[in-house]
């Protein structure tokens, strides 16, 4: 768990790792409880008063432990489904700006040809018609701009 907390992204970092400190904390306090109970089982003297003081305390220890547990198991879980839906999202996200990025191409390709089209009507030259000795150009190049350069078929 350290090693993807410390992947993601800063703010969401920041609370995983406190959590993640949180857990090592309880489960180093519930270590040194336990080898403190585990030493005082070992001496017999121990193990007679915690049988006289009564079941009930260590029945509510128990319940509470199990409680914790269960807090700590759920909350992790929670954390889980977060950290899923946020690498859903991330994927949508990516999917989108794929797309806008393949629309915005399509566009640029779209202008770069019309540009090269007026280029090309610009370029048409004047010609002297031989019979009648009036130039031909302007009247033809206004007529392909109207026509948006398309060809007669």
């Amino acid at each position: 768990m350290d090693l993807e907390d410390r992947s993601l992204q800063p703010n969401v970092k920041a609370v995983l790792l406190a959590k993640l400190r949180e857990y090592k904390s309880d489960l180093n306090n519930l270590k040194s409880e336990h080898k403190r109970l585990a030493s005082a089982n070992s001496n017999q003297a121990a193990r007679d008063d915690l049988l006289e003081s009564g079941m009930a305390d260590a029945m509510s220890v128990s319940a509470n432990q199990r409680g914790r547990l269960m807090m700590s198991t759920e909350r992790l879980n929670e954390s889980s489904d977060r950290i899923n839906e946020s690498r859903r999202t991330m994927l949508e996200t990516e999917e989108l700006g794929v797309s806008i990025l393949q629309d915005l191409h399509q566009q640029r390709q779209s202008l770069l040809h019309a540009n090269d089209t007026v280029f090309l009507l610009l370029k048409v030259p004047y010609r002297l018609h031989l019979l009648t000795g009036k130039f031909e150009g302007k009247d033809e190049r206004k007529r392909l701009m109207r026509k948006g350069g398309r060809k007669n078929k």
